[in-house]
């Protein structure tokens, strides 16, 4: 009877649960830094997230991408227990060496807590047991990570200041107000460092692209997935575009932003931005089909996007539930060779869910 009364307490208890409320984002709201490089916990989702061209030591090109994600949970927040799963970290990491054929990648999860994993407000510092992203006072980022599969061990050097995404940070991911995010990026980061596939780390240099976006609905409930790009282009500019996909691969709602190299920002409609699939790849895992190079339209310019290999799918099943292909990409701008970037597409295997 004793057992019984408890289980029914316990039952009780979770139906008075509290859920939580996760605040709307809405526009008009200035980012401020160097807070906003920090966590924002109340917030249902948030990422940070890295992506390069490096070139080793032998000059031959290796693509890298860390992703951090911060993921608030439904439950109640009003628990006090330290095992209560209020926030949830998770990290990606991948390399796109030529020379192995294939991207080598790996992920970890872990509720914050105890020590082991933080995502913490203020300025950028995350930890994923030894996996590591933190910002230092002169701006520099740091990532330290290492796997049975991989080295990275690089520091990020900002040249440009922080490249509002959207209306001064508030980005649209649809027609209706709330399908939105808070997004800025910072192009051009100088990397320095060592990187490479286990037992095959080198010195390594090369930029960067960086992102830092967190919402609480950002996808509207049509979307199927997205695709999206961020490249530094050649001369010292830059260029993001994404689209939000239907089921049925129509665009949704779409968006571009061009910082030229005088600093001048030029931003896309979603009419003025077309992504145009060239070349498909098919991934033997998941039969997934996806457009690896593409053009893209953004007003009067046509950019031409490349792989530097096909095969860039990441399965993360095991972490964040999803399946998508990121991957090192080159660019043309009408025709003339014009940057690198970073590619990702989600949604070609199944629903993306945030």
């Amino acid at each position: 009877m004793r057992l019984l009364f408890l289980i029914l307490m316990f039952v009780a208890g979770l139906a008075q649960a509290a859920a939580p409320t996760f605040p709307a984002v809405t526009p008009g709201q200035p980012l401020v830094f160097p807070r906003d490089f920090g966590a924002h916990p109340d917030y249902r989702t948030e990422w940070w997230y890295v992506t390069g061209w490096l070139k080793k030591s032998d000059g031959k090109p290796l693509g890298f991408q860390v992703t951090f994600f911060r993921s608030r949970t439904e439950h109640d927040p009003a628990n006090p227990s330290a095992f209560a799963p209020h926030q949830l970290v998770i990290g990606h990491a991948a390399l796109s060496d030529p020379a192995h054929g294939r991207l080598v990648h790996d992920q970890r999860s872990a509720r914050q807590g105890f020590g082991l994993a933080w995502a913490k407000p203020g300025d950028t510092d995350i930890k994923l047991d030894d996996w590591r992203m933190t910002r230092a006072a002169d701006g520099n980022y740091r990532v330290l990570l290492k796997s049975a599969e991989m080295t990275l061990e690089l520091t990020l050097s900002p040249t440009q200041p922080p490249l509002l995404q959207g209306e001064g940070g508030y980005s649209r991911k649809g027609p209706a107000a709330q399908h939105a995010s808070y997004y800025y990026s910072l192009p051009q980061l100088k990397v320095t460092g060592v990187a490479g596939r286990a037992g095959a780390a080198g010195p390594v240099t090369g930029l960067a692209w960086f992102d830092h976006e967190w919402s609480s609905e950002a996808l509207q409930p049509e979307a199927q997935g997205w695709d999206w790009i961020g490249a530094n282009l050649d001369d010292g500019g830059a260029l993001m575009a994404f689209q939000i996909r239907a089921k049925d691969g129509g665009k949704l709602w779409a968006h571009a932003t061009v910082r030229g190299r005088d600093g001048k920002v030029t931003r896309y409609t979603p009419d003025q931005v077309v992504f145009t699939p060239q070349t498909h790849w098919k991934s033997p895992r998941t039969n997934a089909n996806y457009p690896v190079a593409t053009t893209i339209t953004t007003g009067a310019t046509r950019w031409r996007i490349a792989p530097l290999q096909p095969d860039q799918e990441l399965d993360s099943r095991r972490s964040t539930g999803a399946v998508y292909w990121e991957g090192a990409v080159t660019l043309e701008r009408d025709g003339v060779p014009a940057g690198h970037g970073y590619l990702e597409m989600t949604g070609y295997v199944q629903r993306m869910k945030l």
